[in-house]
């Protein structure tokens, strides 16, 4: 089979090369997918370039989203799992394959069906972004008549969260930083959405909240956006924060977190609970059946081109999932 993969680290056009792999076969309790559609997570170029990731494989490869059909299952799996379609995440998580392959065997766990009126590229948009969503919102029980900020609202993890938290019942407020960007975050299904750049950010959302409390907070970017949350955030609010990009060891004021009962969950999918996770497939599933969901393909590319993929990723200015189309088109 043709993959994608690297045996170094450091620039996408320098170190990933074309492969030709064995086809991959099953054991037991996997499944082998037929790749349709792979997508690529900042993350995963991370791991790639070597920043804060080890190569901790020979020869890796990358990326963890996917989308497919099931041609084959090992022994003791579900056979009734042939053909159907499926969407995919953490395949290159502590292992070396990833779904920059024309096929991939993971474990059945890791597989949830994709319903057919969303196409593969739009299957290979949900894994970890739509994953984590769901477990930043729905870990502890549902959000009906809750207010919700969501941050960074056009990124891939909070248009998810915040079409999902509409979903759930929730008011979603939420933050971007350019015209076309709130327009997103607007269109995903949040009330009112404000500049984070703005210096009345947070009196622009307590406006905005119109006196019904703040009680979750989504964060993008825990270290810059921690003077707005506190700011915001009601006293047992809970605050979700999956990344902090801009201040990787912020200085927390425990005292008044301590006062206000407020609750800091720092969430990495991989580790989750598998019953959490197992929770996230499905109430996804039932979105995807009940909701009009939105999914966003930044651009997609063969997956000989996997290098600019990489690259258009590292730019920072997508809005949306970039896909490679691990199959010929």
């Amino acid at each position: 089979m043709r993959a994608v993969g690297y045996s170094r680290q450091g620039p996408a056009r320098k170190v990933l090369q074309a492969l030709e792999l064995p086809l991959p076969q099953p054991a037991p309790g996997e499944a082998r997918v037929r790749l349709m559609a792979s997508g690529v997570n900042p993350a995963d170029c991370n791991r790639r370039a070597g920043r804060g990731h080890p190569m901790p494989y020979e020869l890796i490869v990358p990326h963890s989203d996917g989308a497919g059909v099931v041609e084959a299952v090992g022994r003791e799996a579900d056979i009734g799992w042939v053909g159907r379609r499926v969407w995919l995440y953490n395949a290159q998580r502590g292992r070396a394959m990833g779904t920059a392959a024309e096929h991939l065997c993971l474990e059945l766990s890791l597989l949830a069906e994709l319903p057919p009126q969303v196409s593969f590229d739009h299957g290979a948009c949900l894994g970890i972004p739509c994953m984590t969503a769901w477990c930043a919102l729905f870990e502890d029980g549902p959000l009906k008549g809750q207010t919700v900020l969501v941050t960074g609202g056009a990124g891939a993890v909070a248009h998810y969260a915040i079409q999902l938290a509409v979903h759930g019942g929730a008011r979603v407020l939420s933050t971007a930083s350019t015209p076309d960007k709130m327009r997103q975050a607007r269109q995903a299904g949040a009330a009112a959405v404000v500049d984070y750049r703005a210096t009345n950010c947070a009196r622009q959302l307590l406006e905005a909240a119109a006196g019904a409390p703040v009680t979750r907070i989504i964060d993008v970017d825990f270290g810059r956006n921690l003077a707005t949350t506190l700011a915001v955030a009601a006293d047992n609010a809970k605050v979700v924060a999956y990344a902090s990009r801009a201040e990787e060891h912020p200085r927390l004021p425990f005292y008044e977190l301590l006062r206000r009962n407020l609750r800091l969950h720092a969430l990495y999918l991989a580790t989750l609970p598998p019953a959490l996770r197992r929770a996230a497939q499905a109430g996804i599933g039932r979105w995807l059946l009940e909701a009009s969901a939105q999914h966003r393909v930044a651009a997609s590319f063969p997956l000989a081109q996997s290098a600019l993929a990489h690259e258009a990723v590292e730019r920072g200015d997508k809005c949306g999932t970039v896909i490679v189309r691990p199959q010929a088109q």
